[in-house]
C-alpha cells in the first residue's frame, strides 16, 4: 500500500477540497488551524462538521472533482463520492503531520480499508431501505387486491342498473367522470361564493415578492398570489382569503407582520370583496423558521384560521345573506403542511377541501434512498419527511379533489401513496357511475389542471410575427437608438462579441437538479452551434459566489471553469443580478434575436418558464422528465429532449435555431394555444371541478347557535341592582316603538318567562353565555382498562379550582368511554351529571348534553358521518389488527358489542396479544381505499374505529364555532399520558393543564412505529400554552391556572 499512488493522489484531491469547504469556513478554521493537533482532538467541532457534512447534498461533486484526479474517477465515483469526506481529511492530515515514512504508510493502509468499510456501510443502509420499500409495496399490492376483490363482482341487480345508466364506454381515461360535470359560466350572478386557499410556509406578499430568497419563498408563493388574484376576478367570487403565517421577526421586512394585505381592490358594481392575504399567528412570533420546523405547530395556525373563517363567514353572511353565516365554497391547501390544516379546517366546517401538492414527500424520500447517501434516520431528522409524508395522506383522506399539474405527477408520484391508487380508482368512478355502492371506498379525484399564467404584461408587439429583429434597436457599433434599450439588455449583451446572433436562454436557480453544466457542456462540444448562437444563462441573483450555499457555489463554479475550458468568453452570458420585473425583458430580447428557450432539468414537476417564454414568442426545447410533455403537447411549439444526453441537446439547439420555417412555425403555435394556461381560463376549470366534486359531499352545514340572554336566577348573582337591567339606550327597539315604560314591561315579563325555564331539560337553553371551558380528558385507567379512583378526584378537584367563577365556567368530559359507562362512573362517584355542559363520548365520535337529558347531537353525527364506511370495515379491522395478517389467535382482537353504536366499533384486545400499532393499521385502511380514524384507549385493552373528522380534538372545535366560545377560552386537562389521541390534546390554541400522577397506564406504544416521526413532530417544546400540576390536588390546579393566566 505504501507505493500507491492513487491513494495518495485522491486524499490529496480530498484535502484540497475539504479546505474550502463552506462547513469549515463557518466554523472558522483556516488550513492552518485544521493542521493544528489541537483542533484535531476537538471533538465537539468534529461531531459539528461531520453533522453538517453528513446532510449536506452531493449532486455536484462528480463534476467538480473528476477534472481533479482524473485516475481515480471510478473509485471516486462507484465507492468513495457519497460518504463523509471530512474523515478522510483529517485522517490526512495526521499521516502527513508524521515523520516515520513506515506510519505513514500505515495510516495509508488503515485509510484505505476505512473508504471499503463506509462504502460496504453505504451500500448496506441501501439495502435495507431497498428491503423496507418492497415491503411496502407487497403491502399495498395486497391491499390493492383485497379491494379489488371486494368490488369485482356485482350482483345481477347491481349489473341491470349499472346497464341501463351506462350511456358510454368504460374506456374513459383515468382523468375525470365530465359527464354530468358542468362548465363554469360567468352569467349567474346570484352566487357570492367565499373561497380559502391556504400557503403556510415561505414569505407571503402580494408586491415585490422575495422569490429565491430561501427554499421556501419560490414558485409557490408566486402561483398561490396570482391564483387569489384571479378567482377574485371571477363573476360570482365574493371575496377569496389566502391564508399564510404571520411573522413579526427584525430579519425580515415588516410587512410579513401585517395581519390582512389586500391583493385587489374590486371594481365599483363587482359585487365582490376582492382578494386579501390573511396572516395567522403561529409558532415564533419573532422568528421565521423553515417548513421542516413547523409541523408542531400546524394545530395553533388551524384554530387561529378557523376563528378567521367564522368570523369572515358571518361577516359575510349579514352581507349577501339576510344573517345566515356564508361558509367557504371550498377550502384549497397548499404543500403538504397548509394540506393538513384544510383538512383539519374541512372536518371541522363539513365544507370541501381542494389540496395541491406542489411537491411531494414520498418522491423525495425515494429518490434519497437510492441515492444511499443518507441513511433513513438521517433522512427524517434533516427533511422531517415523516411528518410531510402522513400530512399528505391526511389531505388524500379528505380531500374531495386533488389538483395537479401533469399526468406525470399522478402516476408517478401520487401513485407512490397509500391513499391513492389507480387501478383502484377507476374502479370506484365505474361504480359511481352505474350507481352501484362502493362498500365504504373512496379515492380522491385527481384533476390534471396546469397553473395559469399572467399574460397581462405581454405586448401586442411581442406577439407580432416579424418583430424579432434586434437591429431595428441597435446597431452594429452598439449605438444606435441606445436610449430604448432596457438595463438588462446591457447588462446581457456585454458579454458577447455578436449580440445580434440568435439567443439560447436558461432561466433557473443555479440548482444541480436544474442540469445547467449539461447545457454547457453540450454548447461548448458543437461547433455550429456555438458559431450559429450565444447562451445566455440567468442563475439567479449572487454577490459572491463563496457566501452563497454549497450546492449553488458549485455549480456557478462549475459553469465559469467550463467557459473557460471551452473558451467561450463572448458568447456565454451570465450576469450577476435580475431584478423579478427585468425577466419579460429578457424573454424580449431573446426573441427578438430569433432565439430559443431551453429548460435541461434532469426533472421538471410543470415548468411555468417554459409558459412564459412561449407567450414571449420563443420556441422551446425541454426535458422529458416531467410537466413539459404536457406542456409541448398542448402548445406544439418546441422539442423534447434528454437531459443526460449532450448530444440529443445540441441537435435539438440546433435544429431550432438553423431551421427558420420550424422556428417560426414553432413560435406561431406558442402564441396561438398559449391561452389555454392564462390565468382565466384555469379558474373556469378550476370552479367547473370544484363544483362538480361539491356535488358528491354532504349538504348539512354547521350552524351557529345564537346565544341567548342568561337566565333570571343566574343574573341576579351578578348584578345587585335589576334597574341597571333598565338602562338601555333610546335607539334600542322590541317588538316596534314602544315607548320606555312599555318596553320595561316587555323585559320584565322576558326575564320572568327565561328564569321560569331554568330547568336541566329546557331546550331554550344552552351553555352559549360560558365565559370559559374546562375539559376534562385525562384517561385514568389502570392495566386492566379499568376507571381508577384517581378519575372522580380530579373531576371533583377541577370543578373545586372553578368554584369562584361558578356560572362563568362550563364543564365538558371527553373520553374514550361510552355514555352509559360514563353515566355509571358519576353516580358511582357522586357527580351530578347536571354539572357538565357536554359529554364527548367513544373517542369524540358522540356528543350528549346532559341539560338535554343527555340527548345526542344529531347535528354532530350527521357533521362526522362523510366517508365513514360503517359495516364495510367491521370484520376487517379484526383481521387488520392482528400481527401477522390474521395469523395471530382469533381472539386477540374481538368486537366489544356492548360499546358498538353507529358512529364507533369497539373491540376489545386481549391482554398480552400483539396488535398492529395506529399508523401500521392506518396504512392499511389506506391501501383499501378505507378512511377512518383509530385510537386505542382504556389501557390499550380497547381499540376504537370512528370516522375521519371524528376526534377529541375535533369536537372542541366544533363546539367553539356551535356555541361561539373561542378556543383560547378553553382548557383541556390531561394527564402525563393517555390514549392514542392524547397528543391532538396538547396542541392548539386552547391552554392544557397536564396533571402529574394522575394517569398510571396510557397507550401511546401502540401510536406509532420506530420509524415513524417523533413527539416533538407534533408537539412543541417549551410550549406557553401548556403547565404542569404537581399533582391533581386542587391547590395544584389552581397553581397551573394561575401560570396559565386562567383564572
Amino acid at each position: 500500500m505504501a507505493n500507491n499512488e492513487w491513494i495518495n493522489g485522491y486524499l490529496e484531491a480530498i484535502l484540497d477540497a475539504g479546505s474550502r469547504r463552506s462547513g469549515l469556513r463557518e466554523n472558522g478554521y483556516a488550513d492552518e488551524g485544521i493542521r493544528s493537533n489541537n483542533s484535531m482532538n476537538n471533538m465537539s467541532i468534529r461531531k459539528r462538521l461531520e453533522d453538517k457534512l453528513r446532510i449536506e447534498k452531493f449532486d455536484d461533486d462528480k463534476g467538480k472533482e473528476e477534472k481533479l484526479f482524473s485516475p481515480t474517477k471510478y473509485f471516486v465515483e462507484e465507492v468513495v463520492n457519497c460518504f463523509d469526506e471530512s474523515d478522510l481529511h483529517r485522517t490526512w492530515i495526521k499521516v502527513i503531520a508524521t515523520r516515520n515514512t513506515r506510519e505513514r504508510s500505515n495510516r495509508l493502509e488503515n485509510m484505505c480499508w476505512r473508504i471499503w468499510h463506509l462504502a460496504r456501510k453505504k451500500k448496506q443502509i441501501a439495502w435495507d431501505d431497498a428491503k423496507r420499500l418492497a415491503k411496502r409495496r407487497i403491502e399495498r399490492e395486497k391491499g390493492r387486491n383485497d379491494a379489488a376483490e371486494d368490488l369485482s363482482e356485482l350482483s345481477e341487480g347491481e349489473k341491470e342498473k349499472g346497464d341501463a345508466n351506462q350511456t358510454e364506454p368504460i374506456s374513459e381515461k383515468i382523468s375525470r367522470i365530465n359527464s354530468d360535470m358542468k362548465i363554469w359560466s360567468d352569467d349567474d350572478k346570484s352566487r357570492r361564493l367565499y373561497i380559502v386557499l391556504i400557503s403556510l410556509h415561505g414569505l407571503v406578499r402580494g408586491e415585490n415578492m422575495e422569490l429565491g430568497r430561501d427554499s421556501d419563498t419560490g414558485g409557490q408563493v408566486k402561483y398561490v398570489v396570482e391564483l387569489a388574484r384571479a378567482l377574485a376576478n371571477m363573476k360570482g367570487i365574493y371575496r377569496v382569503d389566502l391564508l399564510t403565517r404571520q411573522i413579526t421577526s427584525s430579519e425580515i421586512d415588516f410587512s410579513y407582520g401585517e395581519p390582512n394585505e389586500m391583493l385587489s381592490c374590486p371594481s365599483d358594481g363587482s359585487g365582490s370583496c376582492g382578494a386579501y392575504i390573511i396572516r395567522i399567528p403561529c409558532g415564533p412570533r419573532d422568528k421565521y423558521i423553515p417548513k421542516e420546523s413547523l409541523w408542531p405547530h400546524i394545530p395553533e395556525f388551524v384554530d387561529g384560521a378557523l376563528s378567521h373563517i367564522v368570523n369572515m363567514a358571518r361577516a359575510i353572511g349579514e352581507q349577501v345573506d339576510g344573517g345566515k353565516p356564508t361558509w367557504p365554497y371550498v377550502i384549497h391547501g397548499h404543500y403538504a403542511d397548509a394540506g393538513e390544516v384544510a383538512a383539519r379546517l374541512s372536518g371541522a366546517l363539513n365544507v370541501p377541501m381542494v389540496l395541491t401538492g406542489h411537491s411531494l414527500g414520498r418522491n423525495k424520500f425515494e429518490q434519497l434512498l437510492k441515492q444511499g447517501r443518507l441513511s433513513r434516520e438521517d433522512i427524517n431528522s434533516a427533511y422531517k419527511i415523516m411528518r410531510r409524508i402522513e400530512a399528505e395522506e391526511l389531505g388524500l383522506d379528505a380531500a374531495e379533489m386533488v389538483v395537479t399539474s401533469t399526468r406525470q405527477e399522478i402516476e408517478e408520484q401520487w401513485g407512490l401513496y397509500d391513499g391513492f391508487d389507480i387501478k383502484l380508482e377507476r374502479k370506484l368512478r365505474v361504480r359511481k357511475r352505474r350507481g352501484v355502492s362502493c362498500l365504504g371506498r373512496y379515492m380522491p379525484r385527481m384533476v390534471v389542471t396546469p397553473p395559469g399564467m399572467d399574460f397581462s404584461y405581454v405586448t401586442t408587439q411581442d406577439s407580432l410575427e416579424g418583430d424579432g429583429d434586434l437591429k431595428s434597436l441597435i446597431g452594429s457599433d452598439r449605438t444606435q437608438n441606445k436610449r430604448h434599450i432596457p438595463p438588462i439588455w446591457s447588462e446581457v449583451m456585454r458579454f458577447f462579441t455578436n449580440p445580434h446572433k440568435p439567443m439560447i436562454l436558461a432561466l433557473s436557480r443555479p440548482d444541480p437538479k436544474k442540469n445547467v453544466t449539461t447545457l454547457l457542456k453540450a454548447f461548448g462540444e458543437c461547433r455550429p452551434l456555438k458559431e450559429l448562437a450565444n447562451l445566455t444563462l440567468i442563475l439567479g441573483n449572487r454577490d459572491d459566489i463563496e457566501d452563497m450555499s454549497n450546492s449553488s457555489s458549485v455549480v456557478l463554479t462549475t459553469v465559469l471553469k467550463l467557459i473557460d475550458k471551452y473558451d467561450l468568453y463572448g458568447q456565454v452570458a451570465y450576469p450577476k443580478h435580475h431584478k423579478q420585473s427585468e425577466v419579460p425583458e429578457i424573454y424580449r430580447l431573446a426573441a427578438k434575436t430569433k432565439g430559443v428557450f431551453i429548460n435541461p432539468a434532469l426533472v421538471e414537476p410543470f415548468g411555468l418558464t417554459l409558459i412564459e417564454a412561449a407567450a414571449y414568442g420563443l420556441p422551446i426545447v425541454a426535458t422529458k422528465n416531467g410537466g413539459p410533455v404536457d406542456i409541448l403537447k398542448a402548445l406544439n411549439n418546441g422539442l423534447l429532449i434528454d437531459p443526460h444526453d449532450q448530444k440529443a441537446i445540441a441537435d435539438a439547439l440546433l435544429k431550432l435555431v438553423a431551421e427558420k420555417n420550424l422556428w417560426l412555425e414553432c413560435r406561431k403555435n406558442g402564441l396561438k394555444y398559449i391561452h389555454r394556461f392564462s390565468w382565466p381560463e384555469h379558474c373556469r376549470n378550476y370552479l367547473s371541478h370544484v363544483e362538480h366534486c361539491r356535488n358528491r359531499h354532504p349538504t348539512t352545514r354547521l350552524e351557529i347557535m345564537p346565544t341567548p340572554e342568561e337566565p333570571m336566577s343566574e343574573s341576579l348573582r351578578d348584578v345587585e341592582d335589576i334597574s341597571l337591567k333598565f338602562s338601555i339606550d333610546a335607539d334600542f327597539k322590541l317588538n316596534g316603538d314602544l315607548d320606555v315604560p312599555n318596553r320595561q314591561c316587555k323585559l320584565i315579563e322576558a326575564l320572568t318567562q327565561m328564569g321560569s325555564s331554568n330547568s336541566p331539560s329546557s331546550t331554550s337553553y344552552c351553555p352559549g353565555r360560558r365565559q370559559a371551558l374546562f375539559i376534562i380528558a385525562t384517561d385514568c385507567y389502570n392495566r386492566g382498562g379499568m376507571c381508577t379512583e384517581t378519575f372522580p378526584l380530579v373531576i371533583k378537584n377541577v370543578m373545586q379550582a372553578a368554584v369562584s367563577n361558578s356560572g362563568k365556567i362550563g364543564f365538558i368530559l371527553s373520553t374514550g368511554l361510552t355514555l352509559l359507562e360514563t353515566k355509571e362512573l358519576l353516580r358511582h362517584c357522586h357527580v351530578n351529571l347536571e354539572d357538565f355542559d357536554a359529554f364527548v363520548c367513544n373517542s369524540g365520535s358522540e356528543m350528549y348534553y346532559p341539560w338535554r337529558d343527555s340527548t345526542a347531537d344529531m347535528d354532530y353525527e350527521a357533521h362526522i358521518e362523510y366517508r365513514w364506511p360503517g359495516e364495510n370495515v367491521r370484520s376487517m379491522i379484526m383481521r387488520l389488527g392482528r400481527v401477522g395478517d390474521g395469523d395471530g389467535d382469533e381472539y386477540d382482537i374481538m368486537e366489544s358489542l356492548d360499546a358498538f353504536s353507529s358512529r364507533c366499533y369497539s373491540y376489545s384486545i386481549k391482554q398480552g396479544s400483539k396488535t398492529r400499532r395506529i399508523d401500521e393499521l392506518r396504512q392499511r385502511l389506506r391501501m383499501r381505499g378505507l378512511r377512518c380514524n383509530v385510537i386505542y384507549t382504556r389501557a390499550s385493552s380497547r381499540l376504537k374505529v370512528v370516522p375521519l373528522f371524528a376526534s377529541r380534538a375535533q369536537a372542541l372545535r366544533y363546539l367553539s364555532v356551535r356555541w361561539a366560545i373561542d378556543l383560547s377560552k378553553m382548557v383541556v386537562f390531561v394527564g402525563e399520558r393517555g390514549d392514542t389521541d392524547y397528543e391532538d390534546l396538547l396542541v392548539g390554541l386552547h391552554k392544557t393543564v397536564i396533571l402529574r400522577n394522575s394517569v398510571e397506564y396510557g397507550s401511546e406504544m401502540l401510536l406509532r412505529s420506530e420509524e415513524s416521526f417523533k413527539r416533538e413532530d407534533v408537539v412543541p417544546q417549551d410550549s406557553p400554552r401548556i403547565a404542569f400540576g404537581a399533582c391533581y390536588e386542587t391547590h395544584d390546579i389552581s397553581a397551573a391556572l394561575d401560570a396559565l393566566q386562567v383564572i
